[in-house]
């Protein structure tokens, strides 16, 4: 946290705890303006924000068109049925056909029960899977409303492109180091597209372009807005938790010399890095002047279990000399972990919880009233 979020963090704190009980003192520890990481090329090492080209492909205005795939897919990757839940969602009046014709609902989930009976091959380069994702496509509830809403060969497509996302979704979620590239992917969607009535690739799309562009410029816009956020934080975030885990006795000096001038009981407050660097001081040596260590969103513990945390390796315990630990957590935070696992009887877990989804989770500690209540509770 750095200036100027660091000054209002600091006195949302005190307002906090004022409000549940009186007569505290609050003292910061700016620790990243004294140790923090800066980038001292000016930021050299951070790759240029996508371009900015106007007027190309169908994205909007200054939007790159390869950007705005790749959103399409990240939001396909996150739920293969969403572009089927807009088609779903836009389903009008029911449009009466020929005598004799197939529904449509039918007819997809013949073609899917057939592409299916294929097994794997179709998708061979997207790994295994494929039978298994058309067959719950086929009876997705889903599926009738979209093959009402769309043409046969549009709906062909956001099947084949709900399928090709499965599987590849499925990927990420077993680990795997073998995802294929965006070329590879678009082939298969291609061919399952057709096996399911498209036609090839280059013929006119439609309204298939159109939901394309509906779902497409929420995602781009989404996905840049998260690439700003990761770019910012390579720095100073990021960096300083690679600063501290590489050259961290800065930190903890600066932090014991602080400490060593207080009047005891002190409570050591930290939230999230300033959880480990905390944790870390007063592992490293006894501060007499400490009777509580406070931790929220903390990584203390998860660093410490993965062999990560400089002061203690796993499965060394806690020394004597560290005082109480309260560790608060929200459940939604996935950042935050648990200590009293990993230090039985010398940690209090708590979970706090500010009805936020991460990220918003992780820094929504401060402004939960529980948090002051549990802290003032644990005061020595």
């Amino acid at each position: 946290m750095r200036e100027p979020a660091f000054s209002a963090l600091v006195g949302r704190v005190t307002a906090g705890l004022a409000a549940q009980r009186g007569g505290l003192d609050i003292v910061p520890y700016d620790w990243g303006a004294a140790h923090g990481a800066t980038l001292a090329a000016g930021g050299a090492s951070l790759p240029p924000r996508s371009g900015t080209t106007r007027g190309l492909g169908d994205g909007p205005a200054g939007s790159d068109p390869s950007d705005e795939t790749a959103a399409i897919w990240a939001a396909l990757y996150a739920d293969p049925y969403a572009e089927l839940a807009l088609a779903a969602a836009g389903t009008g009046p029911a449009v009466e056909r020929p005598p004799g014709s197939l529904p449509p609902q039918q007819r997809i989930r013949a073609l899917l029960t057939a592409l299916a009976a294929q097994g794997d091959a179709p998708a061979a380069e997207l790994g295994p899977g494929l039978a298994r994702a058309a067959t719950d496509l086929a009876a997705h509830p889903l599926l009738g409303p979209a093959a009402d809403a769309l043409e046969p060969a549009d709906l062909a497509v956001l099947a084949a492109r709900s399928l090709t996302a499965r599987l590849i979704a499925d990927a990420l979620d077993a680990g795997s180091p073998l995802v294929p590239v965006g070329g590879t992917r678009d082939a298969v969607t291609d061919r399952i597209a057709e096996a399911l009535g498209a036609p090839p690739r280059g013929a006119e799309r439609g309204l298939r372009s159109c939901l394309l562009r509906t779902a497409g410029a929420v995602a781009a816009r989404a996905v840049e807005r998260r690439r700003h956020a990761l770019t910012e934080a390579a720095h100073p975030a990021a960096g300083d938790i690679l600063r501290y885990l590489s050259r961290g006795a800065a930190f903890r000096d600066g932090l014991r010399t602080l400490v060593a001038g207080l009047a005891p009981p002190v409570a050591v407050v930290g939230h999230s890095l300033g959880g480990i660097i905390a944790l870390d001081t007063l592992i490293s040596a006894p501060l007499p002047q400490v009777g509580l260590l406070v931790t929220a969103g903390s990584q203390g513990p998860f660093l410490y279990e993965s062999g990560s945390l400089p002061s203690l390796e796993h499965p060394a315990p806690l020394p004597s000399h560290v005082p109480a630990w309260l560790n608060l957590y929200d459940p939604r935070d996935l950042l935050g972990y648990l200590g009293a696992g990993l230090f039985r009887g010398r940690v209090t877990d708590v979970a706090v919880d500010s009805g936020q989804p991460f990220p918003a989770a992780h820094s929504a500690y401060w402004t939960n009233p529980a948090v002051y209540r549990h802290i003032v509770d644990h005061l020595p």
